[in-house]
């Protein structure tokens, strides 16, 4: 999110030099022209909050007509930020996880999900997604999978890890009171199965580009229009790049 990508209302626009994220990477970069890292994925939030100093700072001759007051009242509007945008990331993440209540332990509890996605290079996407089969899958007395194993994971040490955050969430999901049926549908309503997947989109660009074939497009658009619905025949969209699409860089232009 660039500082010329942000509107007045607080939308972003112009996604051309950005990405979806397939590996979770808290410090991912796709911009050919970003090599600080200035607009990394976990800089988005502290960007914002500048985006927002500087619009303030236009607007100081109209928020009062003595510098100082002005600087203050607006100085004490954007130092509100952070915990605003805090309030609204755990509400987004508890929707992800299947959480109806609030716990102060919400925050720790995904925050230390991703970070065992980053250590372990598992798909931001599918891991999600993985949470209400997950839920399913322990309704069912007959029937036991771990959240590790939905996920192919191999090596002890991944195993465990999101064995115990695993066993984590289940106590926390032990002290909601709704129904489960209700939290796995609130969960595959914000937890979709397709994006626009970089490999995929590279993959209709082409196809287009060189051969004047817009299937390619035509299907990925259908897709990620219904990115909660389960379609048949589209594992190829579920998942990640194959290694050899290498890393994925974009251009201001893209």
């Amino acid at each position: 999110m660039n500082t010329d990508n942000m509107t007045i209302c607080g939308e972003t626009i112009d996604y051309g030099p950005c990405a979806f994220l397939d590996t979770y990477k808290s410090d991912a970069v796709f911009s050919s022209i970003d090599r600080q890292g200035r607009y990394a994925y976990n800089n988005q939030a502290s960007l914002a909050k500048w985006n927002l100093a500087r619009l303030a700072e236009t607007l100081l001759p109209l928020i009062d007509e003595n510098e100082d007051t002005a600087f203050t009242l607006a100085s004490d509007v954007i130092n509100s930020f952070d915990e605003i945008y805090q309030g609204y990331w755990i509400a987004g993440m508890r929707n992800k996880l299947g959480l109806i209540s609030e716990s102060d332990q919400d925050i720790t509890l995904a925050g230390d999900l991703l970070t065992i996605m980053e250590q372990n290079k598992v798909d931001f996407t599918v891991c999600f997604r993985s949470l209400s089969q997950l839920l399913k899958h322990s309704s069912d007395n007959t029937q036991s999978i771990s959240l590790a194993q939905l996920l192919n994971l191999q090596g002890d040490k991944a195993i465990t890890a999101f064995d115990q955050w695993q066993q984590r969430w289940f106590e926390r999901q032990a002290n909601e009171l709704q129904d489960l049926e209700q939290k796995i549908a609130l969960m595959d309503s914000v937890n979709p199965i397709y994006i626009p997947r970089n490999h995929k989109v590279e993959e209709a660009l082409l196809a287009a580009q060189n051969d004047q074939d817009y299937s390619y497009f035509e299907r990925l658009l259908g897709l990620v229009t219904h990115p909660y619905t389960q379609q048949q025949n589209t594992q190829e969209y579920e998942t990640g790049a194959p290694t050899e699409f290498g890393d994925y860089q974009t251009f201001c232009g893209t």
